[in-house]
């Protein structure tokens, strides 16, 4: 199964979210059967690492974030993945924008998928040190219930 995560800039919360779930698949003993990425939709920060405070954040809970970097979603990436998840609505339209039905990809709101009491991930980038603690929070709770799926699936 291929997973890929999207937000704007591919530095706070897709990353994020590609950490986390990265984490929890290893803990699962499910790495074999799982690749997992994540990209933006905007160009703004190919090739520069998570924002800082994304990786420290991540690191306090045990997710290590300093080998990724951002890169900008590809018109492959829609044949190339089995699900692609954004980060919020305005992703999501640029997503299927993008993908204008083309490729095999499933294009899904992460945590309205789930069900989750909010339907985005909001994005900390202009906030202060909460905020990332909030995204950790929620993605933390989407990651199990997609770990469920993919075990569902294989």
């Amino acid at each position: 199964m291929r997973i890929l995560f999207v937000c704007l800039g591919n530095i706070c919360r897709s990353p994020t979210a590609e950490g986390v779930f990265r984490q929890k698949v290893l803990d699962a003993g499910l790495q074999q059967h799982v690749e997992i990425d994540s990209a933006g939709t905007g160009p703004w920060h190919i090739g520069k690492a998570p924002d800082v405070r994304a990786c420290r954040a991540a690191l306090e809970r045990g997710y290590d974030l300093s080998r990724l970097r951002a890169r900008q979603v590809a018109l492959d990436d829609f044949r190339r993945f089995d699900l692609i998840l954004a980060m919020d609505e305005s992703n999501l339209g640029d997503l299927r924008q993008l993908d204008a039905g083309k490729g095999s990809a499933e294009i899904d709101l992460y945590l309205r998928r789930y069900g989750l009491h909010m339907d985005e991930v909001p994005d900390p980038y202009y906030g202060d040190g909460i905020g990332f603690e909030l995204v950790l929070d929620l993605l933390e709770q989407a990651s199990l219930t997609l770990l469920d799926e993919i075990r569902r699936r294989l």
